[in-house]
């Protein structure tokens, strides 16, 4: 057998992205035991670095072993008893996802939806809240099918004056987008390394208020072979998933480390490394790169006559999906993309597939030469389906944004 080879990619759709280098570097680490005291600091570590990611005090903030739906389905089945309501904003396909997933855990399921491409209004979502009086709100903040960004600043204050759950799904935004958990009151979020954060699929950092651990530990449970005296049962109902039982995973992250599983050390490093690498550059300065990224993208599609997708106003900052012209056959570019020039782009789900490519622009590959060879190799593949653009003007016009916002740091360096 050969060792693994793959081709040089460039990947360049909605997630999963190029890893950082040092994030790689970091998960070829020689593992020790799970109890050994230099793992348990690290850990501990990992729980202060993203504390800083998501700008929160919770003490409760650590990583789910799996990806980035592990997170996701810990949270809901753990907080949601059956018969519980359970509110859920679609606007795309991870709403969806929400959906099914509180309806596994036995919940009384409501939800509203907008059109794809559009987000919800705070008022839409009070009157809904009001109607419903469910015990959580469980919506996405970026849902890379759509490309939208959901607003959330004035939802947490929503929740608390009707005494709601706020969870959100951050998979896709956090990083490359603003997220401020504290001030915006949200109780609960996860997300997954293989977007704006630059890391692998694989682990899914969460952190919850002491709200939702409250309603979580009402329902905690000890497993009979590692109960000791002092151990007592709850009052709530026991929580339907082993693996995802928060109660049960908050114990191992916790200072009595009880034996729940054998923590992944090596998604473990790797997710360190994501949070220093984002917190090393600086949250600011990493969330206005993805910005000037995602603009340059934007505007260089829009230059070469293509059409995006969606109300950009509320487009995250790390993709853009970019409606495919009539008479180009979307499949045969992404084709050609990846095997001429092996960069990947995306298509999309539901009613979008196949009449949308969605290009990111995420971590790592936030970057200039990756916007730009991006754009000089679609702009190649269209003229070979014989759709007539602009010569250039997609590079061109990319330069200019990111030109434009040198001068204009330089400028502010000299006041």
């Amino acid at each position: 057998m050969q060792p693994l080879q793959f081709p040089p990619r460039l990947l360049m759709g909605p997630g999963p992205i190029n890893c950082y280098p040092s994030v790689l570097q970091a998960m070829s680490t020689q593992l020790v035991g799970q109890y050994d005291p230099t793992m348990t600091s690290y850990m501990n570590e990992v729980m202060a670095l993203y504390r800083q990611v998501f700008n929160t005090q919770n003490q409760q903030t650590f990583l789910i072993d799996g990806t980035s739906r592990a997170g996701i389905e810990a949270s809901l089945v753990s907080v949601l008893e059956p018969g519980d309501k359970v509110l859920v904003p679609i606007f795309g396909r991870f709403g969806h996802l929400l959906t099914e997933i509180a309806e596994r855990a036995d919940a009384e399921v409501h939800t509203i939806e907008v059109p794809w491409g559009e987000v919800f209004d705070p008022q839409q979502i009070e009157e809904a809240i009001k109607r419903v009086q469910p015990k959580v709100l469980a919506i996405v903040q970026g849902d890379t099918s759509t490309t939208m960004l959901q607003p959330l600043s004035d939802i947490g204050a929503i929740c608390r004056a009707h005494d709601v759950l706020l969870y959100t799904d951050a998979t896709a935004s956090i990083g490359g987008n603003p997220f401020d958990m504290d001030a915006w009151q949200i109780d609960a979020v996860s997300v997954g390394l293989q977007k704006c954060l630059g890391g692998p699929s694989g682990s899914a950092p969460v952190s919850y208020s002491d709200r939702f651990v409250s309603a979580v530990r009402k329902r905690h449970h000890v497993e009979a072979g590692i109960r000791d005296a002092h151990h007592t049962e709850s009052t709530g109902s026991r929580i339907r998933s082993n693996y995802f039982d928060l109660g049960m995973i908050m114990d191992y992250w916790g200072e009595e480390r009880l034996n729940h599983h054998t923590e992944a050390a090596t998604m473990l490093f790797g997710s360190r490394q994501c949070a220093i690498e984002l917190l090393r550059e600086g949250q600011d300065k990493v969330i206005a790169r993805h910005q000037l990224a995602g603009n340059a993208m934007l505007q260089g599609i829009q230059a070469m006559g293509l059409q995006p997708y969606g109300d950009l106003s509320n487009k995250m900052s790390n993709v853009v999906g970019v409606h495919i012209p009539d008479n180009v056959d979307g499949e045969k570019v992404r084709h050609d993309m990846l095997n001429i020039f092996n960069i990947e782009i995306g298509t999309s789900f539901g009613p979008l597939k196949g009449k949308v490519w969605r290009i990111g622009t995420m971590g790592y590959n936030a970057r200039q030469d990756a916007v730009l060879h991006t754009l000089q190799s679609l702009e190649t593949v269209l003229r070979g389906q014989g759709f007539a653009l602009p010569n250039g003007e997609g590079v061109d016009t990319a330069l200019a944004v990111y030109s434009s916002a040198k001068e204009s740091a330089a400028q502010k360096a000299c006041l």
